[in-house]
């Protein structure tokens, strides 16, 4: 047997108030990605800024990334892409950073298994 009380459907409504510090605000995701991009246009990585963004030393880089034959396709500036490879020793690599970034989310489960 169901009594009365079981078919009434109560609610709460809750006002809550919570103080962000001065130092804080809230903003949309979109925002936040949108004002990183921006960060970065006109931006361009050497090795050791690749270095730090990945958390990889330029061997792994090398051997996981860049000289893997269907990266350095899409990736050399030869071939119309972004990153600079050296010709000679004492040239430094150049990474176009916006791209680079998006490259490395784009493929970070290929790269990283």
């Amino acid at each position: 047997m169901v009594s009365n009380t079981d078919k009434i459907s109560q609610k709460l409504n809750v006002s809550l108030e919570i103080p962000l510090p001065p130092d804080s605000i809230l903003i949309k995701r979109i925002e936040l990605e949108n004002m990183r991009k921006q960060s970065l246009v006109g931006v361009y990585w050497n090795m050791k800024d690749l270095e730090v963004h990945i958390s990889k030393k330029q061997y792994w880089i090398k051997e996981n990334i860049l000289f893997k034959e269907k990266f350095k396709m899409i990736l050399d500036s030869a071939n119309g892409g972004f990153v600079y490879y050296p010709k000679v020793q004492g040239q430094t690599w150049s990474f176009h950073a916006i791209k680079m970034a998006e490259f490395l989310d784009k493929n970070f489960s290929e790269i990283f298994s």
